[in-house]
């Protein structure tokens, strides 16, 4: 048996039907792709937290104004 002649072009595209896309492009738009989602998730991640810090200081009570209780002497006067 002969060994198949394979002949391996310098520039592997992906062919469709009315145009071809190089593969570098793809490479470049996945890579994109994957640094904007790891971007996004880093912000969002940061705005979740700050997000929890605010609503344990508003939360916390030391914020809250001081209500007048009455004495003990006045319940019992009255």
């Amino acid at each position: 048996m002969s060994p198949a002649n394979h002949k391996t072009s310098p520039n592997p595209e992906l062919n469709l039907l009315l145009f071809s896309i190089p593969q570098s492009l793809l490479v470049q738009l996945g890579t994109a792709s994957m640094l904007m989602l790891l971007t996004a998730s880093k912000v969002s991640t940061t705005a979740l937290e700050a997000m929890g810090q605010a609503s344990v200081e508003l939360f916390r009570g030391d914020r809250l104004p001081i209500l007048d209780f009455p004495e003990d002497n006045e319940l019992n006067n009255s």
